[in-house]
């Protein structure tokens, strides 16, 4: 327990992390326990959250701040709600990005993976990844990540790894799973295939070069034909035109001969052609384009291969005769440049054009893709599709913000086979084995060392899995599946809210769903929350690369993991970037800073006043007793939790299972720790804590009424806060009198509407605020030095609703406006300031021996004789024809605001005029 007598003047966020985050861990409070949330005998909703993994490789940005501090606010709210909160955390082993770190390490001794062989080579990854992997996960806990480490997953370990084989086999039994020779998107610095979200487009500015294919027998007759990629000449067979295109029909069946090679190529006619672009021909390379394989097949065309896995020309068996000597061995784009050269001399370049284009790259080297054809595994994606779209379709799981959906849907309507085999040594290898005897393929759960035909040898496929074949598994084998009986299996499945970037949409969050629907039968959660991303301030997605990113760790070193969570709950609003400035963080995280040293400096205050004396249960106290303003900040607590509970998802309320349905009408972080923020910042300290002082240093009845208030208010309100700011709501809330029983805020309940806005008087303190706003602003118009006790005189309106209030809270108002206050007085004499309060009373300020009224009144007249003038010259040129016409219209409407403005400025400063100096 915290020492109360010694209270720390500084808010010191490094300390209290320190203090309380392994007590945390070793009292077990981030611990799930199935038991407790089993759907047939539990006594508690379970609320399921699984971590995204992040990258065995990676370390924390931005961006997994802000996605970890997301679902670390929800699965908080919810422990706090009453629900077994379950957040999974754990890791992927990340199959090509391991792989490289590890190539170049080796490559470094002059040595390659195949200089190792297969088994070292895994071993020394293992070794690495056993190391230095899964740092990311203990950095996640410098930000008061709240996961149940005792669960932390690994896409590797073996019982997710038995998930993998189950639903590789599940999946070949039924046909699903296939192994096809197609084109697909080849990376040649990795050596492997990728999936099309794998190979992601950027646009380029290249080139499109024009050739003529001459026409065979036709002397002077030729075809022309663009290409960006024209080193793939070298395996073209055909030369499509659209059928009905009237400029080639007679040639169709006809050849043409391919450049450089001599050889001869027919002319076919085929839909894919669009006659209105380009020349409306269009050359057939099958086995190096996706669009020109689908061609081939229908056709049945020859396919030949002229490069090699490194991108470099080289004949295979099918294409000898179509490499060039002088381009074997040369790198792709070097062939390109030396093919060129061979067209121009040949006389078959006809021009060359600047062309931007959109140019596939491996989303983990940024080499550019080749399209290759290859022997690859793939699953067949549109049945799988079906119910993963109607779930969207229907409601069944939400994505929000809403938006997405319709991506999501044309995604999935237009789904294409999903690749799955990858040419690496790092991951799940697949689980297929062929027979040397018989030629039988087998898929087994388990290790073959036999056919399980013929009984001959057998050899195991030697690619591995996509590293999204294992994730798209991990709602449910996090969880024990495919043991069905798991217990946390059937305790926490279906999750609930899937918490990720808008980026991994297509590559893992589609593929989950169908997952959900495959393996278990139903849907892996209710809603998808996609947030925004993190981007500088020339809104540019921050990236280490680029250099502009913001490490979490050093913000968290500056300020506090409070100040850091705080910061981008608060900057992110349902469907909008975060912006955060990279070369000033003490600006970029002022939000979090600023409110986390307010937090501590009221709490301090507050304790220290309260003392640590036991105080009385708000339910013990006398109604009677409680005074306008203890009514009022009980009230305003009441609708604080009202509105974090619209903004986060209602809690379950007494008597009723928490629904689904609840939370999908909240995720709206921002407006949570707003309404948490404005009612501690500008209502409990702005307002309650000041009106109480006095009442607390006189002692008596009235100060320990005081003091039960103020001690349950400031608990609702650490309470609210304890899921965006962990660490300092604890050390607070630890200090609260009567705080013996080791309990954690992040266990204790989640604070409840008890109905005090309802109460008689809740609303009588408004009159007090409004008085106090109304006099600091006129001091603050008339430049009143702050030291000086001015005369308040308030006249209450005929059925005034504050009129008793004004009269018993006079010298409240006085004490907080630093004045004197009468009520029912006759309006002053002379020179004075007047305002209308809510209820229509006036309040009068005589401003005679407060300020100089003469240099006053030449102050006011001035500004008020220049905005006149000011305001003539926009009125005129408003009222000028030829502006209005001629003007841009958003100009004209910005004149006409602007003259708005000044003019009810103008009316403002000339009733203030009359008000003070007279006619």
């Amino acid at each position: 327990m915290p020492d109360r007598d010694n209270f720390p003047a500084t808010h010191d966020p490094a300390a209290l992390a320190a203090e309380y985050y392994p007590r945390w861990l070793a009292d077990g409070v981030f611990t799930a326990h199935a038991e407790r949330s089993d759907r047939s005998s539990g006594t508690r909703d379970p609320f399921t959250i699984v971590m995204p993994p992040p990258n065995v490789t990676g370390v924390l940005h931005m961006g997994h701040g802000l996605n970890n501090t997301v679902q670390d606010v929800l699965v908080r709210w919810r422990r706090m709600a009453g629900d077994e909160a379950l957040w999974v955390p754990g890791t992927d082993h990340a199959g090509i990005a391991t792989q490289n770190i590890v190539e170049k390490q080796i490559a470094r001794e002059g040595l390659t993976r195949f200089d190792l062989g297969r088994e070292p080579f895994v071993r020394r990854v293992e070794d690495w990844v056993s190391q230095t992997g899964g740092q990311i996960l203990q950095q996640l806990k410098s930000l008061g990540a709240s996961a149940d480490w005792t669960r932390t997953a690994y896409t590797l370990d073996p019982e997710l790894s038995r998930a993998v084989r189950e639903a590789f086999v599940r999946l070949y039994e039924k046909g699903l799973v296939y192994r096809g020779h197609r084109v697909i998107h080849w990376c040649p610095r990795c050596l492997t295939s990728l999936s099309d979200e794998e190979a992601e487009f950027a646009d380029e500015t290249g080139k499109l070069y024009h050739v003529r294919y001459a026409v065979s027998g036709e002397p002077g007759r030729a075809v022309e034909v663009a290409t960006t990629r024209p080193e793939t000449m070298l395996g073209d067979v055909a030369v499509a035109v659209n059928p009905g295109d009237e400029r080639y029909r007679d040639l169709v069946g006809k050849t043409v001969v391919l450049p450089i090679t001599g050889i001869e190529i027919p002319v076919i006619a085929d839909d894919y052609t669009d006659p209105e672009f380009g020349t409306g021909a269009v050359k057939i390379t099958p086995a190096h384009d996706p669009n020109d394989f689908e061609v081939g097949q229908r056709h049945a065309l020859p396919m030949p291969v002229i490069m090699s896995p490194e991108g470099t020309m080289q004949e295979w068996a099918d294409a000898v005769g179509r490499v060039p000597e002088s381009l074997r061995g040369l790198d792709r784009f070097e062939a390109r440049e030396r093919m060129v050269e061979m067209l121009r001399e040949s006389g078959a370049l006809v021009k060359v054009e600047p062309h931007e284009h959109a140019v596939r790259h491996c989303y983990r080297c940024d080499t550019v893709v080749e399209p290759r054809l290859s022997d690859q595994w793939f699953v067949r994606m549109e049945p799988l599709a079906r119910p993963a779209l109607e779930a969207v379709r229907s409601g069944e799981i939400r994505i929000l913000p809403e938006r997405w959906e319709g991506v999501y849907v044309h995604w999935m309507e237009n789904i294409r086979d999903w690749n799955i085999s990858r040419q690496l040594w790092w991951g799940h290898r697949i689980p297929v084995w062929y027979c040397l005897a018989c030629g039988k393929t087998s898929a087994s759960r388990e290790d073959l060392d036999k056919c399980p035909s013929c009984g001959g040898e057998v050899r195991q496929d030697e690619d591995v899995l996509d590293t999204w074949f294992s994730s798209w598994l991990w709602p449910f084998s996090t969880l024990g599946w495919p043991d069905e009986d798991a217990p946390d299996l059937r305790a926490f499945y279906p999750t609930d809210v899937l918490v990720t970037a808008p980026e991994i949409l297509f590559f893992w969050v589609a593929r989950v769903i169908m997952a959900g629907y495959e393996f278990m039968g139903q849907k892996p959660f209710h809603s998808v929350f996609l947030h925004g991303t993190v981007r500088d301030t020339n809104h540019v997605r921050m990236q280490k690369s680029l250099g502009n990113g913001i490490d979490p760790l050093d913000v968290v070193e500056l300020f506090g993991a409070d100040a850091l969570r705080f910061t981008v709950v608060a900057g992110l609003g349902v469907g909008t970037d975060l912006t955060l400035d990279p070369t000033d963080l003490e600006r970029s995280f002022s939000p979090g800073r600023n409110f986390a040293t307010k937090l501590w400096n009221i709490g301090r205050f507050l304790l220290t006043n309260v003392g640590s004396d036991p105080v009385s249960a708000l339910a013990d106290i006398d109604r009677s007793s409680l005074t306008r303003a203890d009514r009022w900040i009980l009230a305003r607590l009441d609708s604080a939790i009202a509105e974090c509970d619209a903004a986060l998802g209602p809690a379950r309320p007494d008597g009723d299972r928490w629904k689904e349905s609840q939370l999908r009408q909240g995720m709206r972080l921002n407006e949570y720790a707003e309404a948490a923020r404005s009612f501690v910042w500008n209502e409990l300290a702005d307002w309650y804590v000041e009106s109480t002082k006095a009442r607390m240093q006189a002692g008596g009845a009235d100060a320990e009424v005081a003091r039960a208030v103020s001690v349950h208010v400031f608990d609702g309100a650490l309470r609210l806060l304890q899921p965006v700011m962990p660490f300092i709501t604890e050390a607070l809330w630890q200090r609260l009198p009567g705080r013996s029983d080791g309990e954690s805020i992040a266990t204790a309940a989640w604070p409840r509407d008890a109905g005090w806005a309802a109460e008689a008087g809740a609303t009588e303190f408004e009159g007090v605020r409004d008085a106090v706003s109304v006099v600091r602003q006129i001091r603050s118009d008339y430049n009143i030095p702050p030291g000086s006790v001015v005369e308040v005189r308030i006249v209450p309106a005929p059925g005034s609703k504050f009129s008793a209030t004004y009269e018993s809270e006079a010298d409240l108002i006085g004490r907080l406006a630093r004045a004197t206050v009468t009520v029912g007085v006759a309006e002053a004499e002379g020179a004075a300031a007047h305002a209308i309060l809510l209820d229509r009373s006036q309040l009068v300020i005589p401003l005679a021996g407060v300020v100089d009224v003469a240099r006053e009144c030449e102050r006011l007249r001035s500004e008020l004789g220049e905005l006149e003038q000011q305001l003539g010259l926009l009125q005129a040129r408003l009222a000028n024809e030829n502006f209005v016409k001629r003007a841009p219209a958003a100009v004209v409407e910005g004149e006409r605001e602007k003259a708005k403005e000044w003019t009810a400025r103008r009316d403002a400063l000339a009733s203030k005029v009359a008000a003070l100096c007279g006619a």
